[in-house]
């Protein structure tokens, strides 16, 4: 029997440091607390894990555990931060980047790292309960309007979904522009896996340098050692060689790559962490609508994230440096862009059947 959609409207109030049960419904639970540091918090639980999310502060996922392991990047930060400065609170399993900017600003960027999407104020946002082809889900949607006089006035709508018994989330992303001029969009869904000692990472990219760009550019402020330097020379060198996982290497303080992702007959790519217990976390994503694919490494010290892949827009090269290139999207006045993603975790019956798949979608490219 179908389940008719309803619809919790969510509001600060409802957030309190005692959690407090908003909602059962077919094996699923959703909680809503509030973090010491103040942020409001709503956990979804189903049978395979939970995500804990950010209802009005960018609708980040702050932290997924699925099949008793925790997915989320090893990071300083214990819980989120209530301020808008992105790496001032940056630990989260997801986060949404852009619109009028997105990646690492260059010499002539005035733009924040990232843009205005990742810690964003949410003016909305409701818990959905329902049913769909999958079964009965929960999921976060809300309201992000974003207006600057005489230069930006869009809606971002995301929405979060969880199904009742996989490790899977669903997500899309709507953003419509309200002005009467076109509207230059960048966007990048930064997922942040934590790597895993001898694992390996697989994916729809052809293992060839011109599909598996590796970026030398560092961040201003960071005097590369000779360690680092060495490992980049091995990786521009054979840039297959940062499939493996390996215990103990340093990465410091990040590996940053372009790819160019292959896609199967319904229009997804595919990229997984296999774990050497034959299970994996993934990320499948559709390159008509995020053509540009990046995956980011960073391990040391207090810092441990692997960004299997991060479906994009655009490269994360600062707005400048993309609308030189062309790869800037343009929204027409009333228009509206849309994108589609899932990720998560898979058990071992499911990890196999999704390795098979990237492996026919290679075959077929060769």
């Amino acid at each position: 029997m179908s389940i008719e959609p309803i619809t919790i409207h969510l509001r600060p109030e409802h957030f309190t440091s005692a959690p407090t049960v908003l909602a059962s419904c077919g094996g699923m639970t959703a909680t809503c607390f509030r973090y010491a540091s103040g942020v409001a918090g709503l956990t979804i639980a189903n049978e395979a894990g939970l995500i804990e999310l950010l209802p009005f502060q960018g609708q980040q996922i702050w932290d997924a555990v699925f099949f008793g392991r925790r997915l989320t990047m090893g990071s300083m930060f214990d819980e989120p931060i209530p301020t808008q400065d992105y790496l001032s609170t940056y630990g989260a399993f997801f986060i949404h980047c852009g619109v009028t900017a997105m990646g690492n600003p260059g010499p002539e960027d005035k733009h924040p790292l990232h843009g205005e999407l990742p810690n964003a104020i949410y003016q909305e946002a409701r818990l959905i309960i329902g049913e769909d082809e999958d079964g009965p889900f929960m999921a976060l949607t809300g309201t992000y309007r974003h207006r600057v006089a005489f230069t930006h006035n869009y809606v971002a709508q995301p929405v979060v979904k969880l199904d009742a018994k996989t490790g899977r989330i669903r997500l899309s992303l709507s953003v419509r522009n309200l002005k009467h001029a076109p509207l230059e969009l960048m966007y990048l869904a930064h997922i942040n896996f934590r790597p895993v000692d001898n694992a390996r990472i697989i994916d729809t990219v052809p293992d060839d340098p011109r599909n598996m760009r590796i970026r030398t550019r560092l961040p201003a402020n960071y005097v590369p050692s000779p360690q680092y330097r060495q490992f980049l020379d091995e990786m521009l060198a054979d840039p297959r060689r940062h499939r493996e996982i390996v215990a103990g290497r340093a990465i410091d303080p990040e590996l940053v790559l372009s790819l160019d992702c292959g896609a199967d007959g319904d229009g997804w790519a595919h990229s997984a962490q296999m774990l050497p217990d034959g299970t994996a976390d993934f990320v499948s994503h559709r390159p008509g609508e995020l053509d540009r694919g990046v995956r980011w490494m960073s391990r040391f010290g207090d810092q441990d994230a692997l960004g299997l892949m991060l479906p994009a827009t655009a490269d994360p090269n600062g707005y400048v440096a993309e609308k030189a290139q062309g790869r800037l999207r343009i929204i027409p006045p009333a228009g509206e862009f849309r994108c589609n993603l899932a990720f998560g975790a898979l058990e071992e019956s499911d990890a196999a059947g999704l390795k098979q798949k990237i492996d026919g979608i290679r075959q077929e490219a060769k």
